[in-house]
């Protein structure tokens, strides 16, 4: 699948370098907020909702800190009306970005942005710049032990899904957006909640780049990641493992 092995890079990477905890909590309660808004203030009956909250849950923030962000969102004129925006350009090495972001001023934002990626040798593009070299997916994660590679396939595809693949770390099922809330409720009953359900950008072709490429690259994602209206992050290229260790280490 092409990005798998990036977006499990990228993951690794960042968790080798310690979490951000109040920017990485602040993110998730701005979905929270936006989630909740935008459909019913309970979970079990707003998907887009319950996955914020499982993201929360996992990142161990409280049950209170939660549910005081679902109610300030739930009470009219509270908290800040943030927008949903994506932004898209290229990187260092040609590399393409989807960048997604949630954000209550998007002057300040898009400014911040065409900064970043001008810093790193990239533009800022128009909407849809990019977009063409990727495909949007629905992306369902469990981990490894919630069920055999096997079983997951075969739940997945019964399902409805496009594809699944397993590693010893996690299962990852694609499914098309149209199909992508009948798969994750048909993998949901039989599995659980999962880690991970959202719809996601996954890249068409991929670039693959050395260690002082990919250096450059990830230098422009670490940026993206630690700016607070930024949500998600996608790209187009792969990094070795034995890359990913070296940049890693150093």
């Amino acid at each position: 699948m092409a990005g798998h092995s990036h977006a499990k890079n990228i993951m690794h990477r960042k968790a080798a370098q310690g979490a951000k905890k109040a920017r990485a909590f602040g993110k998730l309660i701005r979905e929270i907020s936006v989630s909740a808004k935008l459909g019913l203030p309970d979970p079990a009956a707003n998907p887009r909702l319950r996955a914020a909250v499982k993201a929360a849950l996992t990142a161990n923030m409280t049950r209170e800190t939660i549910d005081r962000a679902i109610k300030r969102a739930a009470t009219s004129g509270q908290g800040e009306d943030w927008q949903e925006v994506r932004y898209e350009g290229y990187g260092p090495n040609g590399v393409a970005l989807i960048v997604e972001a949630l954000t209550d001023n998007r002057n300040r934002t898009a400014g911040e942005l065409r900064s970043a990626f001008a810093k790193a040798g990239g533009a800022l593009g128009e909407t849809n710049s990019v977009a063409f070299q990727f495909e949007r997916k629905g992306v369902i994660r469990y981990p490894a032990g919630a069920a055999t590679a096997d079983a997951m396939l075969e739940a997945a595809i019964e399902a409805g899904a496009e594809d699944a693949e397993s590693d010893a770390e996690e299962h990852e099922v694609t499914t098309s957006v149209e199909d992508f809330f009948t798969v994750r409720d048909a993998l949901e009953g039989r599995f659980g909640t999962a880690d991970s359900a959202k719809l996601e950008w996954l890249p068409s072709t991929t670039v693959d780049l050395d260690e002082d490429r990919a250096r450059d690259v990830l230098k422009l994602v670490d940026v993206l990641d630690d700016n607070d209206d930024v949500q998600n992050v996608y790209a187009n290229f792969e990094v070795s493992e034995a890359v990913m260790q070296r940049l890693s280490a150093a």
